[in-house]
């Protein structure tokens, strides 16, 4: 029986090649049992900034993706066992998990949590203004510039704006 990791690494290498056709990215790929059974779920993303609306990923690209990747999965029979296989963005509050990402959301707002204290602070909330070779810049709201190490920081998220 395949492994899960193994399943994932094989949907992740299909899943790029139907994405790509639509002129899309994979961002995520999990593989994971829930209470309704097996759930593959796949995360699309349009490379660029995405700052507006019109420029994120639509319903109808995850359709696309979703009904052409179902049959690829299908004919290559890389999933061991009956599954759901949901596809969808990483949605507005998304996370940020590379260097790119940060430079990419430059601008918009975010939060950032740290494994140790920059400035007194576990977290800053506050607008990106990008990346430096080894930090994340980030002005928080009483206009503070903080530099943040990449290598410190555990989880950050876009934050909604309206």
């Amino acid at each position: 029986m395949r492994r899960d990791a193994d399943v994932v690494e094989q949907v992740r290498a299909i899943a790029a090649r139907v994405a790509g056709t639509l002129g899309l990215d994979i961002f995520d790929v999990q593989f994971r049992r829930e209470a309704s059974g097996m759930v593959l779920r796949v995360q699309v993303d349009r490379p660029g900034p995405a700052a507006k609306a019109e420029e994120s990923v639509s319903v109808e690209d995850c359709a696309a993706v979703s009904r052409d990747l179902s049959a690829v999965l299908d004919v290559e029979d890389v999933v061991p066992t009956a599954y759901v296989l949901e596809v969808s963005s990483p949605g507005l509050d998304r996370p940020l998990r590379t260097a790119q990402d940060f430079q990419r959301f430059a601008g918009r707002r975010a939060k950032v949590v740290m494994r140790q204290a920059v400035d007194g602070q576990s977290f800053f909330k506050g607008r990106l203004e990008g990346v430096t070779e080894s930090d994340v810049l980030i002005v928080t709201d009483d206009k503070r510039c903080h530099q943040v190490p990449l290598a410190i920081i555990t989880r950050a998220n876009l934050e909604v704006e309206f």
